[in-house]
């Protein structure tokens, strides 16, 4: 078994956490797993990105070569976009569908899209809106683990138990939101993936 995975976004997204609750539920599985970050500033909208490398095997590097990502796992379109040479042929884009435009030349929605479907396999997924709907409004990294799930090829009762165990100190009612947000994410995945 390998996986690699690539969780990118804007700083103060919730991408790391993202990061952590899949390497505990890749550990409690006894997998290996290496991992590289690089944080940007969040409060000024810095880019984020980890490369999260999970095998049956011991793993020599903790970076994930080009073209090589398994899944790339996405808070911001164009951040999903601007790691796509490391995607691999027969890869996964599990995006966000609403911007964070924390720069003047953003690109323009409508290009961001059209690139986006042209991949064979994607799911674009408004974790803003479906969080907003579900008044869980700080989980939409949650909800983006959810609909990522099938992808990853993770067993969902184990990422449920890695988010009670993360989100234990802070209370049953956050475990709670984030097993919902995990619930919501995954039934929108299924019924909303694209592959070509």
């Amino acid at each position: 078994m390998k996986l690699d995975i690539i969780l990118c976004g804007v700083g103060g997204q919730g991408i790391l956490s993202i990061a952590t609750i899949i390497g505990d539920a890749a550990m409690a599985q006894g997998l290996y797993i290496k991992q590289a970050e690089v944080h940007g500033m969040s409060q000024r909208g810095g880019d984020v990105h980890s490369d999260l490398r999970i095998s049956s095997q011991p793993i020599a590097s903790d970076l994930i070569a080009k073209g090589q990502a398994d899944v790339i796992i996405s808070l911001e379109p164009m951040e999903a976009l601007r790691y796509l040479p490391m995607l691999s042929l027969d890869g996964w884009i599990i995006t966000a569908a609403a911007p964070f435009v924390n720069i003047p030349d953003y690109p323009d929605m409508k290009e961001i899209d059209s690139q986006l479907a042209q991949l064979s396999q994607v799911i674009r997924i408004d974790v803003t809106a479906i969080a907003k709907e579900h008044q869980i409004p700080r989980c939409t990294n949650i909800i983006l683990l959810g609909a990522a799930q099938e992808a990853l090829g993770m067993d969902y009762t184990q990422l449920e138990m890695s988010i009670r165990t993360i989100f234990a100190r802070k209370g049953e009612s956050v475990v709670a939101m984030n097993l919902r947000a995990l619930a919501l994410g995954r039934e929108y995945a299924k019924h909303h993936q694209t592959r070509k």
